[in-house]
């Protein structure tokens, strides 16, 4: 899975002014007419929710938006050149590389058609008809079109999903969600069997859900350690998490503290985030002969707790409706992060809210 990429942006070079004046027969006052330069095109970037992953920046990674034309005689100003749409996956944190080194946020892309321009196109330079005087009726001087914005941008891609799986290696996540859903993640008897974040969409009735299942979380993820980092930010955007523990582990409790310890540390209010806790392999006999024990030790910790077994399917119905419960009273938009101020984002708006365009701009 193709989650982090760097591109080079570029908008397109405003066109250039011309000098240029009336040359026709019989008009002995024959003034300036040189036509203004048009705009670049931008450069945007635009939400597809079609889209799973950053993988379409792999190979490509230098987008440049078309120039304005330059202006001509007889008033005719240049054509505008054309922006430059560039989708990319809902959930796509993007942040711009300054001079120093360092990063600022520039856009959080979570809506379908959301756009936001990330490299403005140059404006087109004035014609010499733009600088004719009382005194200077003949001027000779045109513009230059302007350069347009060029940047670095690191795209991070944080997967939008409803509900998360969180846990231990091999507890059983990756068998969860292929029961509940129509994802078919690798499984097998190994740990980190599962080395990317895997999607499905979970169907109760007339709803839906999407729920991730996130890889294996140990003791040290926070710093790095197993798969560490890499997934532990595709929790952010979760609204409500279910961590799963494997009923066959000694050091069950232990695991589920260490997880939440883990998600603590990784980000402060993680650890408050709604949760159920689900315990799964019942259909084991030695698990099923622990369970009132289980249900007993598990009180402390606050948190409905279900015991399920995801390869039989007990108990996994209910845990499915707690879980679109608990989602009912999350809150419903996704998470955004700050975003510089000084960067627009774009949404277009219904025509019957649209003012009409003066006439006579210098771009039609």
């Amino acid at each position: 899975m193709i989650d982090r990429a760097e591109i080079y942006v570029k908008g397109g070079d405003g066109g250039n002014g011309v000098i240029s004046f009336r040359r026709e027969k019989y008009v002995p006052f024959g003034g300036p007419n040189g036509g203004d330069g048009g705009d670049g095109g931008s450069v945007y970037l635009v939400g597809d929710s079609s889209l799973a992953t950053l993988q379409a920046f792999r190979y490509k990674k230098q987008f440049k938006a078309k120039r304005g034309a330059h202006g001509k005689g007889k008033d005719m100003i240049g054509r505008r050149g054309d922006d430059l749409l560039v989708t990319v996956p809902l959930g796509t944190l993007v942040r711009r590389k300054l001079e120093d080194g360092s990063t600022t946020l520039v856009a959080d892309i979570v809506e379908h058609g959301q756009r936001v321009r990330v490299a403005q196109g140059g404006k087109g330079g004035f014609g010499n008809a733009h600088f004719v005087t009382p005194t200077n009726q003949a001027p000779r001087r045109a513009e230059g079109g302007k350069t347009g914005e060029e940047a670095w941008l690191l795209l991070d891609l944080k997967l939008l999903a409803d509900v998360g799986i969180v846990g231990y290696p091999n507890a059983g996540k990756s068998t969860l969600l292929s029961r509940v859903s129509h994802a078919r993640p690798k499984i097998a008897d190994y740990p980190f069997t599962t080395t990317e974040p895997v999607l499905g969409v979970v169907v109760m009735g007339y709803r839906s859900f999407v729920l991730a299942d996130i890889p294996g979380i140990i003791e040290g993820a926070h710093l790095g350690h197993g798969l560490g980092l890499d997934f532990l930010r595709h929790i952010e955007r979760t609204r409500v998490l279910i961590q799963l523990a494997d009923g066959c582990s000694e050091t069950l409790l232990t695991d589920l503290e260490k997880v939440e310890e883990e998600l603590e540390l990784y980000q402060a209010g993680l650890e408050d985030r709604p949760r159920i806790v689900a315990v799964n392999k019942i259909d084991l006999p030695d698990v099923k002969a622990r369970v009132p024990q289980l249900r007993e030790d598990l009180k402390r910790l606050g948190a409905p707790v279900y015991f399920i077994s995801a390869a039989t399917g007990e108990g996994v119905e209910e845990l499915m409706k707690r879980a679109l419960e608990l989602l009912s009273r999350a809150d419903s938009a996704p998470a955004k992060e700050k975003v510089e101020e000084e960067f627009k984002v774009f949404r277009p708006r219904p025509l019957s809210q649209r003012k009409s365009a003066p006439r006579g701009g210098r771009n039609g």
